[in-house]
């Protein structure tokens, strides 16, 4: 019996690209150079600012300019945290058809809570949702599995009750580490590393209904 159902947010829950989009392409724009098209830099979301600034600058943490443009992205980010960005197609009815059956659900991100939560509350979720986990929310983000662990017991349910839906390889890792069921959607942005099919997941889903039948 699953007791929880837990979401990765960019890329699995919502839809951000669009948003984080424009903020990499005003700094390249404030850099003069020209805009990246939405699928280049769709696939590197869920990499947070550090894939954004590799896909915008080939820029790693460490290279000079980095931390310049990190805390610049953030700022800018700060200022259009839900302009485009929407719940992907079927999640509404999947958190509806979670609810009624009485199972728990929550989001766990890498996302820092100083923009997770404006997200969430522009979406509607944050009073709906058992538990919202950030990355600053543990001492360890994912892959690690302190944030997936975190997240069980504020939401009151056994972590191998669990279920973790996530659209990058490191959010599979994290489940596999936490004893939860891992779970990969397909919708998502699903990064530049391994094929989706090599990620060690329990189940692939190509949309967030097949998640409800799957519980049905």
């Amino acid at each position: 019996m699953i007791e929880a159902v837990l979401f990765d947010l960019d890329g699995t829950l919502a839809d951000t690209a669009a948003d984080l989009g424009a903020v990499l392409n005003r700094l390249r724009s404030e850099a003069g150079q020209a805009p990246l098209p939405a699928e280049t830099i769709r696939p590197h979301v869920s990499k947070g600012v550090r894939g954004l600034l590799g896909i915008g600058f080939a820029l790693a943490p460490g290279d000079d300019r980095y931390t310049e443009l990190h805390q610049r992205f953030l700022a800018c980010y700060g200022e259009s945290l839900c302009v485009a960005t929407t719940l992907f197609e079927g999640i509404e009815e999947l958190l509806d058809s979670l609810e009624a059956q009485g199972i728990k659900w929550g989001v766990v991100t890498n996302k820092t809570s100083r923009y997770t939560l404006p997200v969430m509350e522009a979406l509607g979720l944050v009073r709906r949702a058992a538990c919202i986990v950030s990355g600053d929310s543990s001492p360890r983000p994912k892959p690690a599995p302190d944030p997936l662990l975190l997240a069980s017991t504020i939401a009151g349910a056994d972590a191998a009750r669990c279920l973790y839906v996530g659209d990058d390889i490191r959010d599979m890792q994290a489940a596999r580490a936490a004893g939860m069921g891992a779970i990969a959607a397909a919708w998502g942005y699903l990064g530049d590393g391994p094929p989706l099919e090599e990620w060690g997941a329990d189940t692939i889903i190509r949309s967030p209904a097949d998640l409800s039948r799957l519980l049905r």
